[in-house]
């Protein structure tokens, strides 16, 4: 357990949040389709927790997610002009209906 000051109106220190995994707060998670992902930068940009980056992988530059810090909030997959992201179900909230 990481243990944060916190100051009047829920302000903390700068890069404190790293210390704080947050990725299993959501229920979906993205997907992103390496073909169809044309490095535009917007999922990026948009991001508001900074947790998708677009790098090189196999000589081609795509999105890639970090699931330790994504939320699931959408905006990605909400921003992307080529649909190279998908948001699917996390396994734990999967439910089978009999």
């Amino acid at each position: 357990m990481v243990k944060v000051k916190i100051g009047l109106g829920g302000v903390t220190e700068p890069l404190v949040s790293k210390n704080m995994k947050t990725g299993d707060w959501g229920t979906e998670y993205p997907v992103v389709d390496e073909e169809k992902c044309t490095a535009c930068k917007n999922c990026e940009i948009y991001c508001p927790d900074g947790c998708i980056k677009v790098v090189e992988k196999e000589g081609k530059k795509v999105a890639v997610p970090d699931y330790d810090y994504c939320k699931g909030c959408w905006v990605c997959f909400t921003v992307c002009p080529a649909d190279a992201i998908k948001m699917e179900v996390k396994e734990l909230y999967k439910v089978e209906v009999c």
